[in-house]
């Protein structure tokens, strides 16, 4: 029997601060794939195009498998999966120390390391989600910022390594550092709070109890609802830039005559800024609304890729970064707290994966399409143009984005009515 009264350590913040160590190094690695991009052209002379489909496959992977990983999750916990995918994605980096043909990069990069990231977002979030009610979108925030701080610290960092060491040893630092901290920091996960006699923050006794259990759409009644399908078509539009963005802006400023150093800052400034734009909207959709929140989010990330056609100089792509980071940060902090107001905590975590599967498709379609506008025209402006047209259309279709109702309307949902 669950006590109301709760123990003086919440291990609601545990959760959220391992969550917040795993999303520094899972992302925080992953997302160096740009700082990498001119030494594996330099070695093997692939076009732009080919290399980053090795990028774009592992986010298919990770999108499709993040369904999975949030039905695993929802089953077996996310201690299990968290582990798991920490192996492949640590295995993945020691093999891509190991490349020497087109194919290799495919297999390590595109499917063990896509297997491997597929388990960093999904699980962790619908956790923290599980873990509160009350402070949800600040909690979720602050977890989420790790992968901003994790950009942060890793990319000055991998590109002192690949200028001090090569590539090749870096990708072998990365693996090492991914096994030993992923593994070790996911066995302080626990699925909810049941499992350690504690209740979410902000509920108590057998309300919460019966509402966590019964309340809420399964998948199949979230998929019979229009904002089930707004809101993948809101995280597709999302998806195409961002991908594009971690991809080919390092490429993009040396394009511009900017030091390899400098490229390498302006990806470190996105990330540091994603941390502050996920805390700070993470906090103010506690206080505002999920929904406004999303659409400051949309509307700073709109603003950002327009400004990047006329950026130039050094100073203007920092803008941009500051710009875009914020935005960007703020919105991925929202998907959870959006899926929980929207469909309930019943099918949390592969409702989630689905929808956030939208963003998968255009993460992944974004980096080839826009390495191949580069091999074709030179440049990265068509490509640019078209994403920032996509943000606008996300913006628009948050705008008209209404609570769900019905059966599995949930509690959450009626209040933002």
């Amino acid at each position: 029997m669950i006590e109301n009264k709760q123990p003086k350590i919440f291990y609601g913040y545990i959760v959220v601060a391992a969550s917040f160590l795993i999303y520094m190094v899972m992302w925080g690695t992953y997302y160096t794939f740009g700082i990498f991009f001119k030494p594996l052209l330099a070695e093997f002379g692939w076009t732009r195009a080919m290399t980053s489909g090795a990028y774009s496959l592992s986010l298919i992977l990770h999108g499709l498998l993040g369904i999975a990983a949030g039905k695993l999750t929802d089953r077996f916990g996310p201690r299990v999966v968290v582990t798991a995918c920490g192996l492949l994605l640590g295995s993945g980096y020691l093999l891509m120390s190991q490349v020497s043909a087109i194919w290799q990069l495919y297999l390590f990069y595109g499917v063990i390391i896509g297997i491997g990231i597929s388990g960093g977002f999904v699980p962790l979030v619908s956790t923290v989600a599980r873990w509160f009610v009350k402070r949800r979108g600040t909690m979720t925030g602050i977890a989420v910022s790790g992968l901003g701080i994790g950009t942060l610290v890793m990319s000055p960092l991998v590109n002192w390594l690949i200028s001090t060491y090569g590539w090749r040893n870096s990708y072998m630092i990365m693996g090492i550092i991914s096994l030993v901290l992923i593994i070790s920091v996911a066995q302080f996960l626990r699925y909810g709070p049941g499992q350690m006699g504690q209740l979410p923050y902000g509920k108590n006794g057998l309300e919460e109890k019966r509402y966590s259990q019964t309340t809420g759409f399964s998948l199949q009644g979230a998929i019979h609802t229009r904002q089930f399908w707004m809101l993948g078509a809101v995280w597709l539009c999302f998806g195409l830039s961002l991908g594009a963005i971690i991809v080919h802006i390092v490429p993009h400023a040396i394009a511009l005559g900017i030091s390899t150093a400098g490229a390498a800052v302006i990806l470190a400034v996105i990330g540091g800024l994603n941390a502050g734009g996920r805390i700070v909207l993470g906090i103010t959709s506690d206080r505002i609304g999920n929904k406004l929140a999303l659409i400051i989010g949309f509307a700073l990330m709109s603003v950002a890729l327009f400004w990047l056609l006329a950026a130039k100089e050094l100073w203007m792509l920092y803008l941009f970064a500051v710009l875009f980071g914020f935005g960007y940060g703020g919105i991925v902090a929202l998907v959870s707290p959006m899926v929980a107001e929207q469909f309930g905590l019943r099918a949390h975590g592969v409702i989630m994966g689905v929808i956030v599967f939208g963003a998968t498709i255009g993460s992944s379609a974004g980096p080839v399409a826009a390495g191949h506008v580069f091999d074709v025209t030179g440049s990265y402006n068509l490509a640019f143009l078209i994403y920032a047209v996509a943000s606008v259309i996300g913006l628009m279709l948050i705008l008209l984005l209404r609570p769900t109702r019905g059966e599995g309307r949930t509690d959450e949902s009626k209040r933002s009515t």
